[in-house]
């Protein structure tokens, strides 16, 4: 999957480990329903300390981490809309 920043940098997730995939598919489903980017930030802390079926923790390589923060924009750009409604 190819993913494109706000800062129009595309990422291919192929480059991330299987580890980081796994973990950003759930922060992905996260993303759509996490009620703060409280809520959000220790989901994603607490995938990256368990790791893949609890196979311990993953680091976060730079890639991974600049895929997060655009994330983490997309749902503050959520949670805007939302409140505004």
């Amino acid at each position: 999957m190819i993913i494109t920043t706000d800062s129009g940098k595309s990422i291919d997730t192929a480059d991330l480990t299987p580890e980081e995939r796994h973990i950003l598919q759930k922060l992905f489903a996260w993303k759509a329903i996490a009620d703060s980017l409280n809520q959000f930030r220790k989901i994603k802390d607490r995938a990256m300390k368990m790791g893949w079926n609890n196979s311990g923790p993953v680091q976060e390589s730079h890639i991974l981490k600049i895929i997060i923060q655009h994330l983490e924009k997309e749902l503050i750009q959520r949670l805007k809309k939302e409140k505004k409604a």
